[in-house]
This record gives C-alpha cells, structure tokens and sequence, in this order.
C-alpha cells in the first residue's frame, strides 16, 4: 500500500521521504516498532550553516537542499516486511501491483489533484531539471486524467530485484547525491549507503482502562500521550462533546504537551529524552494544576517548528489477528521537489525540523534524526493487551492532537471508528500556519463555542472549509471488536471476530475487506 500510494499521491509520500511503523503481533500480543526515518547528512553542521548566513531566526528555506535528509522509506519497507511480514510473498510480489499502476496510469482523485496542484510550482520552476515527470505536459494533472510514472516504475523494480542496496547504492543513490549536490545541498553517497531503520521499542500510557502506545522521540508521538495523561485528570464526557469547556482543556492540555515535546523531543541516540518522567502521571498532575478553566494560559513556547501536513497513512489487519500501523511522508507537499534524474520520485525536506539554537535538543547534526511528525498509532487492552485499534491521522503537527481527540470519541463519547472521525476538530498552534498561537476551528463546530472560547483569552480561527479541512488530519482505524461499547453492548464489544474501520472523509482513501 505505502508503494501504491508513492504512485497515486507523490504530493504527499514516497521513497524520498520517511516512514515509520507499529505492529501488533498476535502470537505474543506485543507492540513492536520501526523506526524508518532518516538522518542529517555528515556535512551537514551547525558551523556549516552559519557559515552560510543561516541562523536561529533566519533558517534554510523550507525547500532549501540542505533540509533532504537521507531518505528511509526504502529501507522501512523492506524491513518491515522482514521484521514484521509473513514471508508468504516476495517483494518483487508485494511492489508488483504498485509497478503496475506507474506503468499503465491511474485517475488521479480529486483531493490528490488540488494537493498535486498546490504544490505544482515546485515541480515546474526550471532549475528542477527532473520536475517534469511528475507532470503532464508541464502541468499537473487533473482529477480523473490518467498519470503515469514510468520512472517509478523502473525505480521499484530496482528496489525488488536488488533489495536496499538498489536503491541505497548505485544508480538511484547517486541521481539522489546528484540532484542535492547540483541545488546546494551536502546529502553524499556515502551518507546513503550507511543508513539503517531502527527496531525500537514503542511507547504507551493508560487511558481508562487501555494501553495507546505511539513510537518514541525523535517521532512526535509523546505529545498524544502527554496530551492523554493531563486530560485524564478531567470528567471529558460531563463537559459535553465539542463544548467550549472541552475544547479549553483540550487546547491547554496540547499547549502544554507541545512545550514539552518541541523541546526535548530529538534522537535519543544522539541526546537523553526524559521520556519516563515526561510520561509519569505525576508529572501530568503537576501539568494539570496549570489549566484554569475560566482563562486560556499564556503558553510558554521553548521553540517552534515548521508546519506541514502532507503525509500518508494505513492500517492493517490480517486473518490471524497481526495489526500494521503504518505512516509514510515526504513533510511539505513533495517536500523539496526536488526530482532526482529518472527515478519518479521527489526528495523530502524532513531537515526543516531541526532546530539552529546551539544548546537545543533538536540542534542540527550530523548524522542526527530530526523532530518528526508522522506517528503511527495503535491501542490494546491494559488488562488482556488484546489489540483494540490500528489508528493514526496524517498531518504534520496536527497528528498527536488528532490522535487524542479521535480516542476521546470512541472512549468518552461511545463513537465507532467511523463517527469518530467524522467529527469536527480543532488544530492548536503550530498545526496551523496562519498563526503560531492560534485555535483554528473546523466547519460543523457550532458558532457559540467559538465566542465563549474567545471569552477565554483564545485567539481562535475559523471556521475553516473546503479543502482547508485537510489542516485537521486525514486518518483511518480498523478495531477488532468494539471496545467503545464496554460499558453497553459487552457481547458485540467483546466479539474479536468482527473487525470494524473507519476512512476520514477529508481525504480520498476508504475502509475495505477481502
């Protein structure tokens, strides 16, 4: 699937960019994890950057070659497959229906075709010899126009005849050397060929009764649990679904969890995360005594990050039980649209995420993982560890804020995966890009919960429409039973055989069995 929609949607995903896993294994009922992302050149440092003319408050440029990290998703595929895969089918096997659609063509769907469309200018600006293969005849292509990849086509049969080293090394490598080096960039061959996924071990909290466990720092998903630990201290289902009471406690629960994690989350192989005590309930309780009800805090910010929110992502459960929890991104859009010489695909600008201040966590390395937004998630039953949920909502920033209130949903208010997507959201600063410190609130909130929320001290935003709503995250869930009906219908909740999904309708992706 990663593979298909490197094909269908290169305005959000490929093997330029980053991926990252959760799996579920049946046999043992353990969460495992991969990590997929890549890391800052060898020549990429501090030193070299301010040489440069680049600073704290004057980055590179979000589309700079300097922010191409080496690209992981190639590697994540074949490891997950290896890791976590059945070993029924070889990859040549698995990427075969993905060739095929670059090959022949495919209708491009109508959000893809605004989001291709959005971010076209990069693609077409002359310096980027090689954008054109992601166009039709210069531009790009409309919804329902058939497109074809031949490039991508050639690269993924690379990747399955030869493994990682087809695309880490050779022909693919060094058009992905050639194409940073001639826009100013240091990403070498030799940064390429020693890049290596990560098995880690993911990470959890308890939120009444399950376990929600997310993929640990440099990934962003601490701030979801955070997030789930401080608003634990509160009655979210007295306050009402969507109430401005609720949104308050929402919003002040994410601030606080993102000044935590824009700071101290950063590769913990390169730094030490206070991951245990950034996750203890005691230290959420100190949090929670922070949240007045009656007014919005003023939020302490450590330091900001650059918004993006395109990105991709499913969930998978088999016949035996085993759960994929699976995201893959290129960051902005097609990253830095940079199209490397015959190969189809564009190059992430994953760097933006570093940070330029000398004594920051996040500082700029070599070698060095940057702060990431994509984050798989998964829940399973604290009591039993029954896998529950494969979930996750794409969008940059907005990802652990999604990830909360989409639980919430299902766990305060009784919704099923698919209602609980359907709901409205809301987006706290730096998710939204029109202002840092702003609420943006989503079309369907009703107009009085803003106003009171304004009465707050909120600087509120909205409501957003239209293609906008993509700010608010793309998701899909697939559940085995139905545990938001625990404390109803105990016989349908605890029915295992039956798996239930939901597919957000601000994207163009769907729910399916076969």
């Amino acid at each position: 699937m990663a593979a298909a929609l490197n094909v269908t949607e290169p305005c959000s995903t490929g093997l330029g960019g980053d991926c990252f896993c959760l799996f579920y294994e049946a046999a043992t009922k353990t969460v495992k994890g991969l990590n997929g992302s890549g890391r800052a050149p060898a020549k990429l440092t501090l030193d070299l950057l301010c040489s440069q003319g680049f600073s704290t408050d004057c980055p590179p440029p979000p589309f700079h070659a300097h922010n191409v990290t080496v690209p992981g998703a190639a590697a994540g595929w074949v490891d997950t497959i290896e890791h976590f895969g059945s070993k029924k089918l070889s990859l040549l096997e698995i990427l075969q229906p993905a060739i095929q659609l670059a090959e022949e063509g495919f209708p491009v769907t109508h959000v893809t075709a605004y989001h291709w469309a959005k971010g076209a200018a990069l693609l077409q600006y002359q310096a980027n010899t090689h954008g054109g293969d992601l166009l039709i005849q210069g531009k790009a292509p409309r919804e329902g126009e058939i497109m074809k990849n031949p490039h991508l086509a050639h690269t993924l049969r690379e990747l399955a005849s030869k493994g990682k080293s087809g695309f880490y090394q050779g022909r693919i490598a060094q058009a992905i050397a050639d194409a940073v080096l001639e826009h100013g960039g240091v990403l070498s061959l030799d940064d390429l060929g020693s890049h290596t996924s990560t098995l880690v071990d993911p990470i959890s909290v308890d939120y009444r009764g399950v376990r929600v466990w997310e993929i640990p720092p440099n990934g962003q998903g601490i701030t979801a649990l955070m997030a789930l630990n401080i608003v634990e201290g509160f009655d979210m289902k007295e306050f009402g679904h969507n109430t401005a009471d609720y949104f308050h406690v929402l919003i002040e629960a994410i601030r606080l969890s993102f000044a935590d994690s824009l700071w101290h989350c950063a590769d913990m192989s390169k730094v030490k995360v206070p991951v245990d005590k950034l996750l203890s309930k005691d230290y959420a309780a100190q949090r929670r005594q922070l949240i007045n009800m009656d007014s919005a805090m003023e939020e302490p910010r450590r330091g900001d990050m650059a918004s993006g929110n395109d990105t991709v992502y499913f969930s998978v459960v088999d016949g035996e039980g085993n759960a994929c929890s699976f995201i893959n991104s290129n960051y902005m859009g097609f990253g830095t649209g940079l199209v490397p010489k015959a190969c189809g695909f564009t190059l992430q600008n994953r760097g933006a995420n570093f940070s330029l201040q000398p004594d920051h966590p996040n500082v700029v390395s070599p070698g060095k993982r940057p702060y990431h937004t994509i984050i798989p998630a998964m829940v399973t039953d604290s009591r039993t560890d029954d896998l529950l949920m494969s979930y996750g909502i794409m969008g940059g920033f907005m990802q652990p804020q999604a990830h909360v209130q989409v639980l919430l949903n299902m766990i305060e208010f009784g919704m099923d995966p698919q209602q609980a997507l359907d709901q409205p959201r809301l987006c706290v600063g730096p998710g939204h890009e029109g202002a840092v410190g702003s609420v943006a609130l989503e079309q369907g909130i009703h107009p009085t919960v803003m106003e009171k929320l304004k009465a707050k001290g909120h600087e509120v935003v909205g409501p957003i429409t239209g293609h906008g709503r993509s700010l608010f995250g793309r998701g899909q869930i697939v559940t085995k039973g139905a545990f938001w009906l625990a404390e109803g219908d105990v016989r349908v909740a605890n029915d295992k055989r039956v798996l239930w999904s939901g597919s957000d309708p601000r994207a163009d992706g769907l729910a399916i069995g076969f």
